[in-house]
């Protein structure tokens, strides 16, 4: 893979259409993960995050992104057998829906419920190795979903893995929205190559390491080009830390994703972990 994309909703949910590159920088240890892909929009987009082949390994790394990944279990992500997690977004008057997964990381196993782009139920298991053998539905449709849906489940892992974009510590920030001061760690993507080269992501960590907003800068002309989101409602699930609360805007229009019933089950296990 050679190109960079965007994850954002998919045809399922009837509102766009976006297509997916799979692609992640491999880590001893989380090889199961890194077959994840980039998708990119024709529409809205929620959360743009770019991936470049892992060719580049010499760009700026803030030790912050370090911290960041531990705090949210990174050492401990290899003791992760399967993950359940329902996706739920909306923006008011403009789309409403919700996609239930259960994946398993080290075999890339994904399962997914929810429905097409027509209200109807659809409910598939595929491996994604074998994603091209895979009917088109599956492929342009539920797998890009699965992307975007992931990003938003395990983004300080996702950008702790790629090491090709230029991370800097920009120290002490006052919050995009609301009083008060946070780290801001700026995940900044090169300005050639891939579909919306230039893109920005500006990280608001606090004094525990735990993102607590993000904001979005497209570094292209598709919109929206410019996201805000809150990063609150954390759980606990096993091992993992997640951020099960997403409310801002996506160029000025309201904008709400949560994450619910997140689930793990250990290695050795067949008991389910609930997130709390």
């Amino acid at each position: 893979m050679t190109q960079r994309a965007h994850p954002a909703q998919s045809h399922i949910a009837g509102n766009v259409i976006y297509s997916a590159e799979a692609h992640t920088t491999e880590a001893k240890g989380r090889a199961s993960m890194m077959k994840l892909a980039r998708s990119t929009t024709i529409g809205w987009l929620f959360l743009g995050l770019l991936f470049l082949v892992p060719n580049s390994w010499a760009q700026e790394r803030a030790p912050i992104l370090d911290e960041i990944a531990k705090a949210y279990g990174i050492d401990s992500y290899g003791q992760i057998e399967a993950i359940r997690y329902t996706w739920n977004g909306e923006i008011p008057g403009v789309f409403k829906l919700a996609h239930a997964w259960e994946w398993e990381p080290k075999t890339n196993k994904v399962s997914y419920e929810g429905k097409d782009k027509d209200g109807k139920p659809v409910k598939v298991t595929y491996m994604r190795s074998e994603l091209s053998s895979q009917p088109d539905a599956v492929k342009n449709e539920v797998d890009p979903a699965f992307i975007n849906d992931n990003y938003w489940l395990l983004f300080p892992f996702h950008a702790y893995w790629d090491k090709s974009a230029t991370v800097t510590d920009q120290g002490m920030h006052k919050l995009p929205v609301g009083t008060g001061s946070a780290n801001l760690v700026v995940v900044k993507y090169p300005n050639e190559g891939g579909y919306t080269p230039g893109d920005t992501w500006d990280l608001y960590v606090g004094k525990d390491k735990r993102v607590q907003y993000l904001v979005y800068h497209r570094g292209g002309t598709k919109k929206p080009s410019l996201v805000v989101a809150s990063w609150v409602g954390y759980k606990k699930g096993g091992p993992l830390l997640v951020s099960t609360e997403h409310r801002g805007t996506a160029d000025g229009k309201p904008l709400h994703i949560f994450i619910s019933d997140v689930s793990v089950k250990l290695a050795g296990s067949d008991t389910w972990m609930k997130a709390q």
